[in-house]
């Protein structure tokens, strides 16, 4: 049997443009001479559709559009993943062949945890769903059906499935697709019987999904994968499998480059912006910001606006410009020292008597979060914020000043790994495109005289391991100390991060690299007196 894996990059809500895409890859495997194409989980809709399923003329929508896809199915079998109302609502998989639809399976297990919220919507199926394609038994599974043991994989095998395959949209983190792969080589063995799957690609909101569709012999073996991070059709013959290729897993930083370009790519291109604005500032973020944007979009779509100010060194107002011409990018300087004038000016009675403090310095990131959002209403260009996940944690961020934006790029990314980014991307490119003064340089906020990070922070590379063990892992305060973190800076982080979640509700939507990503993840209340 030859199988075709069309690995897709849908639109949630575009059923239009889902089918359009659809049926090309049916068009497609059927040219390749495939026997089967399969699509991933909620190809029809895009994943996840979330409260778009309570709307009844969504779903009826959604049935019209499988219909019409299902009359593309000439000497071809297509499994094509799209919600069911069949008495209640099923995440499921119409079989379609000989111009309609033949069969459903509906999802088993359905998943409630982290990102997912599948029981608000969903009733489980309890059926299982085979069908013989050119000779072959294949049994249906979708997503979370197999990163469980047992059945549903152990039953279809118990009932003859020589192939099962899964409909997936497996949202991505930094080593999912390692961890993705142990597990259905799990299934396989367990069972016995070759697994395929067809992951989707693309973004949608903070969610990135990486691909990397698959084909796995009964033994465990991977005998054949797709590349991550791109759409592709991937034609596999089950008698040659591994003529299809075995695409290479990226390493950390490469993944972490592979979802930073690809988020933003598609936010900027699903909404409907044509380019990007960053405030640059001669920092490590926005320096990283600016050159993943420029990879996303091209250097003509990314628009660098730096906003110095009395305090901004000439070091910083430097390497914003070099950065800029580094990129190919539009580069434009804005003072904000006569609106700072302003600003105090009209504070000065109120203020009267009160040393300069915070609030002095948050009206400088404010000025530049108005100014910035200014060019992004006038032209129409997204806003992308550059502060990192160090910085949300802990509430070094200023609401309506720095984080400002539609969109946070680097929102689930270490201040440690921004640095490790800025030295990747330079390294890939054979040449400076982040200024190494940029990277060697002490952070600062640049907001009042000699300010640096680490006079309000405990230093980064101590800050962001007590972070990934608190906010990734929920180590207690009691256990972190006793790992042997520094009391100290476990204490001041903790309450730090603990105080700061009103922040962090209101930020932008950002990328998601990893398995505690702030909104999606680790949802905490605001107002709670609870102090680990």
């Amino acid at each position: 049997m030859r199988l075709a894996l069309a690995q897709i990059d849908p639109i949630v809500g575009d059923l239009d443009g889902n089918r359009a895409l659809i049926a090309g890859r049916i068009a497609e495997a059927r040219a390749a001479g495939a026997d089967l194409v399969v699509l991933p989980e909620l190809a029809v809709t895009g994943y996840p559709p979330e409260d778009l399923l309570l709307r009844p003329g969504f779903l009826r929508a959604a049935r019209d559009s499988l219909e019409q896809i299902a009359a593309e199915t000439r000497d071809i079998v297509a499994l094509v993943g799209v919600p069911l109302h069949d008495g209640e609502l099923f995440n499921a998989c119409a079989i379609c062949a000989d111009g309609k639809v033949t069969g459903w399976a509906k999802k088993r297990h359905l998943p409630n945890y982290g990102v997912f919220d599948e029981k608000r919507y969903f009733a489980s199926g309890n059926e299982l769903a085979l069908v013989d394609v050119a000779g072959t038994r294949v049994g249906i599974t979708i997503c979370e059906d197999m990163w469980i043991p047992g059945p549903p994989t152990t039953e279809l095998a118990a009932a003859g499935s020589e192939l099962i395959v899964n409909l997936s949209a497996s949202p991505f983190h930094v080593g999912r697709a390692e961890e993705r792969e142990a597990i259905f080589s799990a299934r396989a063995r367990e069972s016995n019987v070759s697994v395929a799957l067809c992951n989707t690609v693309g973004s949608q909101d903070e969610l990135v999904f990486d691909g990397h569709s698959l084909l796995i012999g009964d033994d465990g073996t991977v005998l054949a994968r797709a590349p991550g991070f791109e759409e592709t059709l991937f034609v596999v013959d089950l008698e040659r499998p591994e003529a299809a290729g075995l695409a290479p897993l990226p390493d950390d930083l490469e993944q972490m480059r592979f979802a930073l370009v690809l988020g933003l790519r598609d936010y900027v291109r699903k909404n409907g912006f044509d380019a990007v604005i960053v405030s640059v500032s001669g920092g490590v973020d926005s320096a990283v910001t600016a050159a993943l944007a420029a990879e996303a979009l091209g250097s003509e779509r990314v628009h660098c606006v730096s906003m110095p100010s009395r305090y901004s060194s000439e070091g910083t107002r430097n390497d914003a410009r070099r950065l800029a011409e580094n990129l190919g990018c539009d580069f434009r300087e804005l003072p904000i020292e006569p609106v700072m004038e302003a600003y105090t000016g009209v504070l000065a009675q109120s203020f009267a008597g009160r040393d300069a403090d915070v609030a002095e310095e948050n009206l400088q990131a404010r000025i530049r979060g108005t100014l910035a959002m200014a060019l992004s209403n006038k032209f129409g260009w997204l806003l992308v914020a550059s502060g990192n996940k160090s910085e949300l944690s802990v509430g070094y961020a200023t609401l309506y000043g720095d984080m400002a934006g539609g969109f946070a790029l680097l929102k689930d990314v270490f201040k440690t790994d921004v640095f490790r980014l800025a030295r990747h991307l330079n390294e890939r490119a054979g040449r400076e495109l982040v200024p190494q003064s940029t990277i060697d340089r002490a952070p600062s906020a640049e907001l009042r005289e000699g300010q640096l990070d680490e006079d309000s922070l405990p230093p980064y590379s101590e800050l962001d391991r007590v972070l990934e063990a608190y906010v990734e892992e929920d180590r207690s305060l009691d256990e972190l100390s006793a790992d042997g973190f520094d009391p100290d800076v476990v204490a001041r982080a903790v309450a730090l991060i603990d105080r700061s979640e009103y922040k962090r509700r209101q930020a932008p939507p950002g990328v998601r690299l990893r398995p505690k990503a702030f909104g999606r993840d680790r949802r905490t209340p605001i107002t709670n007196r609870w102090r680990s």
